[in-house]
């Protein structure tokens, strides 16, 4: 359980950081867009990974 709450927290980091890259760095507006939309799917797809094995549900 631990374990898993370290690495959500760690994915939510990583977030955070490419959310700033992207807002430093992107210089068309709907790319940057496009790239947080991105990395929000990114980011829910591996804390699902990580959380519905805690639940019991494998796929």
């Amino acid at each position: 359980m631990l374990s898993a709450l370290i690495g959500v927290l760690i994915i939510v980091v990583i977030g955070a950081i490419c959310f700033w890259a992207i807002d430093k760095f992107a210089a068309d507006r709907r790319l940057a867009q496009l790239l947080k939309l991105l990395v929000v799917l990114i980011c829910i797809a591996a804390i699902l990974q990580r959380v519905l094995p805690l639940l019991g549900v494998y796929i």
